[in-house]
C-alpha cells in the first residue's frame, strides 16, 4: 500500500474516531433534521460468536459486514477473536483498512480471560491488571474509546468490592493515559449485581472508569432495576437479544422500557446489538434487533 493511501485511511478513521469518541459527551444531531439523536446503533461481534468459530467469517471482515449488510456505523469487537494480534501492527493496520474502507468506527474492545481484576491475590491482582495494558495499546491503535472487562473476584460482598476497585482503579489509570475508557460489564457472579456494581464504581471514583449495561446479564437480579442502577455510569449500552415474536417484539425481555430506561438517563450513544439467539440464524437475529432498536428511536425521539 503506498504511502499516500496509508496516510487517506490514517485520516478518515481518525476522523471518524473524533466524531465518534464525543458522542458519548452529547447527542449527535439525526440525519437531515434539526432534532436530536436518541442513541446511535452499534455492531457487537460476538452477535457472530458462532459463525466466527465455525470459519464462517473472517475476523477482519467483521467491519465489511457491519457496513454492507446492516448500515451500522460502529463495531465492537471481542478479543478472543484476535487474541494473538494484540501487538501485530501489521494485523491492527489491516484492521484500521478494513474500517476505514467501509467508513465504521471502532468502538470498543471487549476482553475476556486475561485473569481476575479483583483477584485475592495481590500477585495475581497486578498480573490481570497488565494483561490488559496490551488491549488499552491496541485499542489506542485501533482509535477505540473503551475496553470493556470483567471484574471478576473472590470472598465476601464487600471485600469483592474492594479488591475489584483496586483492580479497576490501577487499570483504569493506564487506560486514562492513553485516552481510553475502561468498563465493566454485568457478566456474572456479583458484577451481575447491580447494586455492588455501582459500589464498585462509587469506590474506583475515575471518570474513565464506567459500566456497560447487558441487557441479558442480570441472571436472578431485576434486569431492569440493574440496568437503571447502572446507566449513571454507563459509557456504552449492550443490548442482547434472543428471540422475536412475529410482531418483531423481543420476547425474553422489555426492550421498549429498557431502552426508556436508558434514554431517560441522558445516554445518547453507542447502544451496540448483540444477538445470542439460537433459533434465528444470526444474520436474521441481528437484522430482527436492529429493526426493533430503529423503531424504538423512532418512538422516542
Amino acid at each position: 500500500m503506498s504511502r499516500g493511501l496509508d496516510r487517506r485511511h490514517f485520516l478518515l478513521h481518525s476522523a471518524l474516531a473524533a466524531v465518534a469518541g464525543a458522542a458519548w459527551v452529547r447527542p449527535a444531531l439525526a440525519a437531515g433534521s434539526g432534532r436530536k439523536e436518541t442513541f446511535r446503533i452499534s455492531l457487537a461481534q460476538w452477535s457472530f460468536h458462532r459463525a466466527l468459530a465455525e470459519k464462517r467469517l473472517d475476523h477482519l471482515d467483521f467491519a465489511k459486514v457491519a457496513r454492507k449488510d446492516f448500515n451500522i456505523d460502529a463495531i465492537e469487537y471481542v478479543n478472543s477473536f484476535f487474541k494473538d494480534k494484540a501487538k501485530d501492527q501489521t494485523y491492527l493496520a489491516e484492521m484500521n483498512r478494513r474500517a476505514a474502507d467501509h467508513g465504521v468506527f471502532q468502538h470498543l474492545i471487549m476482553c475476556d480471560g486475561e485473569g481476575r481484576l479483583g483477584d485475592p491475590d495481590t500477585a495475581k491482582r497486578s498480573e490481570a491488571v497488565e494483561n490488559h495494558f496490551k488491549w488499552v495499546d491496541a485499542a489506542k491503535v485501533l482509535g477505540c474509546i473503551t475496553i470493556r472487562v470483567n471484574a471478576a473476584s473472590e470472598g465476601s460482598y464487600d471485600e469483592q468490592a474492594k479488591l475489584a476497585a483496586d483492580g479497576l482503579r490501577h487499570l483504569t489509570e493506564y487506560g486514562a493515559g492513553h485516552d481510553i475508557n475502561v468498563i465493566v460489564e454485568n457478566h456474572g457472579g456479583l458484577s451481575s449485581n447491580g447494586q455492588w456494581l455501582t459500589k464498585v464504581m462509587r469506590m474506583v471514583d475515575h471518570p474513565r472508569c464506567g459500566t456497560l449495561p447487558d441487557f441479558g446479564n442480570f441472571y436472578e437480579y431485576d434486569r431492569y432495576l440493574g440496568v437503571a442502577e447502572m446507566m449513571p455510569f454507563a459509557k456504552a449500552v449492550s443490548a442482547k437479544s434472543h428471540d422475536f415474536d412475529a410482531r418483531g417484539e423481543e420476547t425474553t425481555k422489555d426492550y421498549h422500557r429498557l431502552m426508556k430506561t436508558v434514554v431517560d438517563a441522558g445516554f445518547h450513544s453507542w447502544v451496540g446489538i448483540e444477538y445470542e439467539g439460537d433459533r434465528l440464524s444470526e444474520m436474521d437475529g441481528v437484522a430482527g434487533t436492529l429493526a426493533l432498536l430503529k423503531r424504538i428511536q423512532a418512538e422516542l425521539a
